[in-house]
């Protein structure tokens, strides 16, 4: 049990280290969050028309519009610009409890992979590094990229977090896991 533990919190470290490096040292993300000079006028535009907080798809039918009447909305706005919006009234620059949060789902995380590993008959390096792998390249076709198929946003921040750092929390636990 001891061992576990120690995997499942030197994992979650290295987990967290990554995903600080990934998203603000080295950025890998950069291209999803990108800035443009007109930031100002879009937040006046957005805080004077968007009714409450939420994500929103634009253009977008009314949630009560019959089936019938939607396609030729959708073929009106075809050709034409098209947004995603994840709009907030207040931003809030204090990271503390998205940090905790963020480190705590890397304890659970790491708890469900340990503890996955753990059922895996005649567990090696090898196996480890390539479940580990696998894991990250499920997770990262699963969610980051199908969602970029429907809404076209970019993805290879996130690939290179499913190989790279997947593949580094493979090599700790597969010396660690193993060791006698």
């Amino acid at each position: 049990m001891k061992k576990q533990l120690i995997a499942v919190i030197v994992g979650a470290i290295i987990l967290f280290i990554w995903q600080f490096l990934s998203w603000a040292l080295v950025n890998f993300h950069a291209a999803e969050t990108q800035y443009t000079p007109n930031q100002e006028r879009i937040i006046e535009a957005l805080t004077q028309n968007l009714p409450e907080e939420g994500s929103f798809m634009i253009p977008n039918v009314p949630p009560d519009t019959p089936m019938d009447q939607q396609e030729p909305l959708m073929k009106a706005w075809e050709g034409k610009p098209w947004a995603t919006i994840t709009y907030h009234k207040a931003m809030n620059t204090d990271m503390t409890m998205n940090m905790v949060r963020g480190f705590a789902v890397d304890l659970v995380v790491l708890f469900l992979l340990v503890w996955l590993l753990g059922k895996i008959q005649g567990l090696n390096f090898s196996t480890v590094i390539q479940a580990c792998l696998a894991i990250g390249v499920i997770s990262y076709l699963t969610i980051p990229y199908l969602h970029s198929i429907w809404y076209e946003t970019e993805t290879l921040g996130h690939l290179i977090d499913a190989i790279g750092c997947w593949g580094l929390i493979g090599v700790w636990l597969g010396w660690f896991l193993n060791r006698k």
